[in-house]
Formats: C-alpha cells, sequence, structure tokens
C-alpha cells in the first residue's frame, strides 16, 4: 500500500468543481416557516465615545505635540515628494501613537462606568 493510497483511504477526496449535494426546500415551504416578526422594543441610545475627544487632547498635549509636529513635517515631506524612495512615515506614526494612547488610557477608564 502506497503513502497515496493511505491517504485516500482516510481522507475522502474533494473536488472543487462537483456541486453540492443539498436538499432545498422549495420556496412556498420557505416562506411558511419564517416566524412573524415582533415589533422592535426601543432601543437604548449609545453613548457618545470620548476615546477621539481624549485622543485629540492628547495629541496637543505639551508632551505629544513635538511628536505630533514630527509627524505632520514627515508627511509634508513625503507628499511633496522630498524623502528617499519609499519613505514612509510609520515609525514616527508610531511613536506618536505610543505617547497619545500612554497619555488617553488614565483618563479613558477613569472616565468609563
Amino acid at each position: 500500500m502506497s503513502l497515496s493510497s493511505l491517504f485516500s483511504a482516510i481522507f475522502p477526496t474533494v473536488h472543487a468543481d462537483a456541486p453540492e449535494e443539498k436538499a432545498e426546500k422549495p420556496p412556498q415551504e420557505e416562506s411558511q416557516e419564517e416566524p412573524a416578526k415582533e415589533p422592535q422594543e426601543e432601543e437604548e441610545e449609545e453613548p457618545e465615545d470620548i476615546l477621539p475627544a481624549l485622543q485629540e487632547e492628547c495629541t496637543e498635549s505639551a508632551k505629544c505635540a513635538p511628536l505630533a509636529q514630527h509627524f505632520a513635517h514627515c508627511e509634508e515631506k513625503v507628499h511633496a515628494g522630498e524623502g528617499y524612495k519609499g519613505e514612509d512615515c510609520v515609525e514616527e506614526f508610531y511613536h506618536l501613537m505610543h505617547c497619545v494612547n500612554g497619555c488617553v488610557a488614565p483618563k479613558l477608564f477613569s472616565k468609563l462606568k
């Protein structure tokens, strides 16, 4: 017994182009089985997300403002085509977001219920 015949005996052969063998219900039966829709109850409004406001506040803080300016300068340089080939501002963005997230986290979790 070869290795391929062993695998064939254990695992069934599946063909990608073979049609699926599912028993489909006639359309008439499906419409009869649909449950009647109940009127929706009033949903509670979700509270406003405070994260974007906190991120903006922290981006403008004294601690993160220099990183934001450095990131903005990098973006301007890359979009103007003054950077080297393939340059992006991922590293600058990473440092900015690290600072912003460190600033936001204590404020955010203190305001959450």
